[in-house]
């Protein structure tokens, strides 16, 4: 695995894979919050209740400093935290109803795991390679 990633470095150069992983976190951040926001508004039935959807916004909401400041090693932690909705976007697909949702969930979720755990990576080596 070090050995490709070495390769898809010294191949593509540093700066465009952090641009592009960037670029695949930003995505996929706003993906998933849309996403979340919708189940937590459209889908909870007939009467709203608004704690749901603050307790499944807000831990994406916290990383948002970590993103728009381009922090390693915020993004490292938001990658484990999406691990938390791939989880619950694969336990959504189980559900009768539920499954392209859930699917959709999962698969944003793991984009944004990816993302932020290449872009951990190739933030701290640019940084380390400009000083």
């Amino acid at each position: 695995m070090r050995q490709w990633l070495e390769g898809l470095e010294a191949e593509h150069g540093i700066d465009k894979l952090t641009r592009l992983t960037r670029q695949l976190v930003i995505g996929s951040f706003v993906i998933l919050l849309l996403l979340v926001i919708y189940r937590g508004f459209f889908v909870q039935g007939d009467t709203f209740n608004w704690r749901p959807v603050v307790a499944f916004v807000l831990p994406l909401v916290l990383f948002l400093p970590s993103i728009i400041g381009q922090r390693a090693r915020g993004h490292a932690w938001l990658a484990f935290v999406s691990l938390l909705y791939f989880t619950q976007g694969v336990m959504l697909a189980t559900l009768p109803g539920q499954g392209t949702r859930g699917v959709l969930e999962a698969v944003v979720s793991l984009a944004l795991f990816i993302g932020c755990m290449g872009y951990a990576r190739f933030r701290s080596r640019q940084q380390r390679l400009n000083g």
